[in-house]
């Protein structure tokens, strides 16, 4: 982390460009396979998540996957998912079990960070405030804080469709920035109703990774419906978005790799706004907040372009559609790293 700290100490030296490999998951390629395709897309950096690897969790894969990407001189972050459960009471010496080995993993992979999911999505949680969830959160943390230090790593929280940015920050300061931090995602914000600029001006002071999607969001009889699509076709001010950033994290200390991650081939999702208990999840949404996200709804409109939809959760996709998803998937993500190379001017090793 030092070089990307060293990096970004110059104004005119671009954020590293990196992968996140969940966007390739139809493909099914296995760890050596998706760094091979990150050296040749001439990335700085690859962001390896939710893994289809076989020997993923296999300490001996660990120790090749760290010796692949340094052979390819790629910085390599990594980390694990969920926290929270149907029963995370009953769960909790499992959940900590859990995170204890991907911290471990991500230690042996040369990552300086965990990365860690909270829930699926404001669904998941109960309703009312967040705060038992943010409890049980730091109670998790405080049994990890041990191994973390050892390790030299910090958990880095996952910006998802469950808590708002400023409930992320109480989360954050509660269990000090020294031991976690953010995982600056700007496409889960859209879905708490909130705009990613929102998003970043609490958070990105605590960002320890960055990953990019661009959205649409648009105002429907029903609600504010949203969609991901590739990057430069949606809405998001990403110029703006990586201004600021560059200099929060100035501010910071925190050296960032910037992870490109279109997820894309969903159908636009509506979110209920105008339904009274669609707010019982939310009983502390902030209106200044949620009046910014509706101006964004005011500027969007339906996606006009192709797009194959069949990636649904808990679906899988049936094999006449399969080619149609991978050719897709691998498409959205060149279009994007094509993006973020000319117009955003984001990475170095491409350059040469």
């Amino acid at each position: 982390m030092a070089a990307l700290r060293s990096a970004q100490a110059d104004a005119a030296q671009p954020f590293p460009l990196g992968l996140n490999t969940y966007c390739l998951r139809a493909l099914r390629w296995n760890d050596a396979q998706l760094i091979a395709y990150a050296a040749e897309q001439k990335l700085d950096s690859i962001f390896l998540q939710d893994s289809l690897d076989p020997a993923t969790m296999e300490p001996a894969h660990w120790d090749e996957v760290r010796e692949l990407a340094k052979r390819q001189q790629l910085h390599l972050e990594t980390g694990g998912g969920g926290l929270w459960n149907s029963d995370p009471e009953k769960n909790f010496d499992q959940t900590v079990a859990t995170l204890r080995t991907h911290i471990s993993r991500a230690r042996a992979m040369g990552s300086p960070i965990v990365r860690c999911v909270i829930a699926g999505s404001r669904a998941a949680l109960p309703k009312g405030p967040a705060d038992p969830v943010i409890e049980y959160v730091l109670r998790v943390v405080k049994q990890v804080r041990s191994q973390l230090m050892a390790a030299g790593l910090r958990i880095a929280f996952e910006i998802h469709k469950d808590l708002q940015a400023w409930e992320y920050r109480q989360l954050i300061e509660a269990a000090g920035p020294a031991l976690v931090g953010t995982y600056l995602d700007t496409g889960n914000p859209i879905f708490v109703m909130e705009d990613p600029m929102t998003t970043l001006e609490e958070l990105g002071k605590y960002a320890l990774t960055v990953h990019l999607r661009d959205s649409l969001v648009y105002e429907t009889r029903h609600g504010i419906a949203v969609q991901w699509v590739p990057l430069g076709e949606g809405i998001i001010d990403f110029r703006a978005f990586l201004h600021r950033l560059g200099e929060l994290t100035a501010a910071s200390g925190n050296g960032v790799s910037v992870y490109v991650k279109p997820i894309t081939g969903r159908p636009p999702e509506i979110l209920p706004i105008y339904d009274r208990a669609f707010w019982e999840r939310f009983p502390k949404a902030r209106a200044a907040d949620l009046a910014k996200f509706l101006a964004l709804a005011k500027r969007g409109e339906p996606y006009d372009k192709p797009m194959v939809v069949e990636d649904l959760a808990g679906r899988t996709t049936p094999d006449y559609l399969l080619r149609a998803i991978q050719h897709q998937q691998r498409d959205h993500v060149e279009r994007s790293l094509d993006y973020a190379r000319k117009q955003l001017n984001l990475g170095g090793r491409w350059r040469s």
